[in-house]
């Protein structure tokens, strides 16, 4: 299940205004502003909040079950809500994290349209495909296939004599009296 996302109001009733200034710059329109490496170190900071803050509830619910010991002094502005305070800085990182990557596919669709204009300009540069000139070649040509079938020699004399045969043994019956 997805958690909803937070109202701008909500992120900035939990947040002290420093910490609030830095995940508003990570709101549309203002994302949009950055540069891309702009955007990298604004994640990169709000990272290090979001731990900060990961560590300081994970100390609070250790002190809560007993199992650590307070350490340092009290804080009071950042002692309230730290997982609401946590939660709003990972959907801060989330939305960069989206904007870094549609910046990426942007770069890489980019990328391919410029070498795919390149590819057909200079295709047209060559202009038609040239074919060679039906010379002489080196080839010898077609070769021969053997036949597999048994080769056997009928003297040209032979030829006609069974058909020759046939021929005079009809003509002595159609002599006959008879």
């Amino acid at each position: 299940m997805t958690p909803m996302s937070q109202a701008t109001r909500s992120e900035r009733a939990v947040l002290s205004k420093d910490e609030a200034d830095l995940v508003a710059q990570s709101h549309f329109p203002k994302a949009y502003e950055l540069g891309f490496q702009e955007l990298v170190d604004l994640n990169k900071r709000l990272r290090d909040a979001q731990d900060k803050k990961r560590t300081f509830h994970r100390q609070l619910r250790r002190q809560s079950k007993g199992t650590a010991e307070g350490r340092g002094g009290s804080f009071p502005g950042e002692a309230s809500r730290p997982s609401q305070r946590k939660q709003v800085f990972g959907a801060a990182i989330k939305r960069l994290n989206g904007e870094i990557s549609r910046r990426h596919r942007l770069k890489a669709r980019e990328d391919l349209q410029s070498a795919a204009r390149k590819a057909l300009r200079l295709k047209r540069q060559a202009g038609e495909a040239r074919r060679p000139e039906a010379g002489p070649t080196a080839d010898d040509g077609m070769r021969p296939v053997t036949s597999e079938r048994r080769k056997t020699r009928v003297h040209p004399g032979v030829v006609g004599r069974v058909s020759q045969r046939t021929k005079a043994a009809q003509a002595r019956k159609d002599n006959r009296t008879g």
